[in-house]
């Protein structure tokens, strides 16, 4: 029966597929939800704010330093012989009273070498924590990403197994009935029941996967996955840009956050060796200090002097001569720290390299492989047609019609496959050379439905 839909009703159908379209969640959406839930990213925003302590507490070191020392005491003099004449006029026999006494202490630091190479480093510290900090959202969105593209892929793949179990069932139940009436051999009937019985367990673990797909979602950003974009049904895939390799792996050397966390890293050394190196240096400090003293009752002014007042200021040196070699041991390590954390940069900037081409590649052969797959499912759903006209007029088996089928629907899902491995591949890429970011999700609403990239 044919259905002709009027001219309200049609703009009524339209309205409401570009308003669910509209409403339907992309990844830069599923991302920016997922910074205010997931604990890891949580964890990321509390590891920012203590890293930027650190450059507090160095700039302190060559700050002044206060301390206020009070204190009470509550005496009993008494002596049992007797004094002499012009002492006993100073000090009673017996006498009992509290003194009180209290002290302000500013130490300011004039030369002090150590201390900068250490302020240096928690400066480093503090740029190390915002390094992380980057690196963590890079992977928040990388996450969010695999999540967001793993619901739609377990979708898809349920929507085949469960199209491929409908048509491996007619194909079963045509089979039956041309059995019931002598026309197909039990072997054909047994093959199409095989695959009808093979065919559902897959439908299971398609069903299992999706669950956990869609749990792994909710987990990551808090939100429902119930209304996800899906991919656009015109899918048009672009070479890397810039096109050469070796731009994306200059700045990848550049940018990266691996690379900038071990620089950090490298520059914490060199300060830590200065620190230690200039460990035996002398200091200078200027010392003011300010104390009174004060006391009740009848003791003695040589016990507790009262009403007294005192104010200094001077210079303090400080020489380290000696400290059983413990110096030099630090000394040493330090040394031998520096050459590892330049051997890692090294490495990292070696490793950057590599995952920068392995994204550049998967992003460039993607390029080819999904319309090589385009290709591929147009074929399949030719060499169906003809093996099903082929079955009609005898030169074909039921046999070969599930052999047909099983290769269309298998195609159906290397390309969406293909898909999902060129979105996430373009963000690999961004991510090794260390420019992913919230606007690098927004781009991929090109290739979902009803989305602008």
């Amino acid at each position: 029966m044919n259905t002709k839909l009027t001219k309200p009703a049609a703009i009524g159908l339209l309205l409401a597929l570009h308003g669910g379209l509209a409403g339907a969640m992309d990844v830069a959406e599923a991302y920016h939800q997922s910074l205010n839930y997931d604990p890891t990213s949580l964890a990321a925003d509390q590891a920012l704010s203590t890293g930027r302590e650190k450059a507090l507490q160095g700039d302190a070191l060559l700050q002044p330093q206060v301390s206020l020392q009070a204190g009470v005491n509550r005496l009993h003099d008494h002596e049992n012989g007797e004094l002499p004449a012009p002492v006993s006029e100073l000090l009673s026999a017996d006498s009992t009273g509290t003194a009180r006494q209290a002290s302000l202490q500013l130490v300011q630091p004039l030369y002090d070498r150590a201390a900068q190479a250490n302020r240096r480093q928690l400066h480093e510290q503090t740029a190390l924590a915002q390094t992380r900090f980057a690196a963590s959202r890079q992977d928040q969105a990388l996450r969010v990403a695999e999540t967001y593209f793993g619901v739609l892929l377990a979708e898809e793949t349920l929507r085949v197994v469960r199209n491929e179990l409908a048509a491996v069932r007619q194909q079963r139940d045509r089979a039956q009935a041309r059995f019931d009436v002598g026309q197909d051999r039990i072997t054909d009937l047994r093959e199409a029941q095989a695959r009808l019985d093979a065919v559902g367990t897959r439908e299971v673990a398609a069903q299992s996967m999706l669950e956990l797909r869609q749990a792994q979602f909710r987990e990551t950003t808090g939100g429902a996955p119930d209304r996800l974009a899906p991919l656009a049904q015109v899918f048009v895939p672009r070479p890397p840009e810039p096109a050469a390799l070796a731009a994306w792996q200059s700045i990848g050397e550049s940018h990266s956050t691996a690379v900038m966390a071990k620089q950090s890293e490298l520059e914490m050394a060199n300060a830590e060796l200065a620190k230690h190196s200039l460990s035996s240096r002398p200091t200078v400090d200027l010392v003011a200090s300010y104390g009174a003293k004060n006391q009740s009752g009848n003791l003695s002014q040589l016990l507790a002097p009262s009403g007294e007042r005192t104010g200094a200021i001077g210079l303090v040196l400080n020489v380290p001569l000696y400290a059983g070699g413990g110096l030099d041991s630090r000394q040493r390590e330090a040394v031998a720290h520096l050459g590892q954390a330049e051997q890692e940069l090294a490495a990292v900037r070696r490793d950057v390299r590599l995952q920068v081409q392995e994204g550049y590649l998967a992003v460039a052969t993607g390029v080819s492989r999904v319309a090589a797959q385009e290709q591929a499912l147009v074929s399949a759903r030719s060499a169906l047609d003809a093996t099903s006209q082929g079955r009609d007029v005898g030169t074909r088996t039921a046999l070969d019609v599930l052999d047909a089928q099983q290769r269309l629907f298998s195609a159906e899902l290397e390309l969406m496959q293909g898909r999902v491995d060129y979105l996430l591949g373009r963000l690999r890429l961004t991510a090794a050379a260390g420019d992913l970011n919230e606007d690098s999700l927004r781009m991929l609403g090109q290739w979902l439905e009803g989305g602008h990239g």
